[in-house]
């Protein structure tokens, strides 16, 4: 019979770990794969629904038509952050390849996650993002079919969420670029 616990135990005293202590571990296969950092803490993450999939999908289809020149988009690569490296659904990066040949990005303009079932884990990473200075942050909501944009980052939050659902258009101000109708990310 498996056990598990919500982590990190409420009243138990935890020994956080580093990006880099994270890092070595990874790189001894000493932690499995398929997991993420969050505020010192190893997470395995969770499986992706086909819902998840088709969302993922159609983002990446959509947003890499409007893709300036000097950025790229990245799906399921870490971010490096304080005392996390999450791995958003998507991420819109300034540089070129080779800046990241030898460390993760420490930012992003844009980091978009798809939420099916993790609505709860999916909100806990924004504050690693707004530590990042993440210039705005977009979560799915994928049985909701809404897209909720966190913008302004101050310290550990977002200063403006604005929600976006069927029949409205989602704008990026930090990829202005990066516009389309709601309805297109979720129509057959």
């Amino acid at each position: 019979m498996e056990v598990t616990h919500k982590t990190p135990v409420e009243g138990a005293q935890a020994w956080p770990l580093s990006v880099a202590a994270y890092h070595t571990l990874a790189e001894a296969a000493l932690i499995p794969e398929g997991t993420e950092l969050l505020y010192g803490v190893i997470y395995h993450k969770m499986s992706k629904s086909p819902f998840h999939s088709f969302l993922v999908t159609r983002l990446l289809r959509l947003v890499r038509a409007l893709m300036p020149d000097d950025c790229l988009l990245r799906s399921e690569q870490p971010i490096t952050c304080i005392d996390s490296e999450p791995e958003p659904d998507l991420a819109i990066v300034r540089g070129t390849e080779s800046d990241f040949k030898a460390e993760h990005p420490q930012t992003a303009e844009l980091v978009i996650e798809v939420c099916v079932s993790s609505h709860e884990y999916d909100r806990s990473k924004i504050r690693a993002y707004a530590s990042a200075r993440v210039k705005e942050c977009w979560l799915v909501l994928g049985p909701e079919k809404q897209i909720e944009v966190y913008r302004q980052p101050r310290g550990e939050q977002f200063a403006v969420l604005t929600s976006y659902g069927i029949g409205s258009r989602v704008n990026s101000s930090a990829i202005p670029e990066v516009s389309f109708a709601v309805d297109a990310l979720f129509e057959s």
